[in-house]
């Protein structure tokens, strides 16, 4: 239902080549960034399985990130000057969040398993969405499903790995997550929105208040005599003093 009703949205974002190239070169780095982390909570985890699964995952998102950067660059290659400057519009085409500038000497294995399937859950539907809109682009789609087949499996191995080590607590673990998720998403809205709303402001100021203070200046530049004007004696005084 949720892909239905972002799909026109989504096809809007990924209709513009220089949109498309943008945003393969953001998930890049979200992907590299995320498999940083990913190395670093296999080093803090006493959990041999979950050290192996995380660097495993590590080496997926290393390689996602290779496969955006080099598409991305393709297509921004391909782009003229005037084409490469576009909106980017990030916040209708999130992709992956990565683990979301969490903390991960913080937390314990139960809580950031949950918020790696979630994010995983997430960026599988809409990797899955922006496929499906990129039936004129089948170079960017074959991109899309490489990543999508290796999300789908990092989605279920986190959720079995979560009941593995909190079966008692997973489903709480999981609500938390979501929560924490709707909160971080209402905060990118509203700076999204207050971008928006502070751009608009500027411009209707731009156009109210701006044309009256042209308009007194340069009727007060009219009334200012043109060239030289001789100096009164008292400011043509002597230079040897300050004032």
């Amino acid at each position: 239902m949720r892909q239905i009703l972002l799909w026109p949205i989504h096809s809007w974002v990924w209709l513009d080549a220089a949109r498309r190239a943008s945003n393969l070169l953001r998930f890049a780095e979200t992907e590299a960034e995320g498999g940083r982390d990913l190395v670093r909570a296999a080093e803090l985890t006493p959990d041999p399985q979950l050290r192996t699964l995380f660097l495993f995952h590590a080496r997926d998102e290393q390689r996602h990130a290779e496969l955006f950067r080099r598409h991305g660059s393709l297509l921004h290659q391909a782009l003229s000057g005037s084409c490469r400057s576009g909106n980017r519009a990030d916040w209708l085409a999130p992709g992956e969040r990565g683990l979301d500038d969490l903390r991960i000497e913080e937390l314990e294995a139960g809580p950031l398993l949950a918020f790696l399937h979630l994010s995983e859950k997430s960026a599988a539907a809409d990797f899955a969405s922006y496929r499906d809109v990129l039936e004129r682009d089948p170079s960017t789609r074959a991109v899309f499903d490489q990543v999508l087949r290796d999300e789908v499996y990092h989605m279920n191995y986190t959720l079995a790995q979560l009941v593995r080590v909190s079966p008692q607590r997973h489903r709480v673990l999981l609500w938390r997550a979501r929560l924490s998720r709707l909160w971080k998403g209402y905060l990118r809205l509203a700076l999204a929105l207050a971008g928006v709303i502070s751009g608009l402001l500027l411009t209707i100021l731009y156009f109210t208040l701006l044309p009256p203070f042209s308009y007194l200046a340069k009727r007060a530049a009219r009334k200012e005599p043109t060239g030289w004007l001789p100096v009164s004696p008292q400011r043509n005084a002597s230079l040897d003093r300050e004032y």
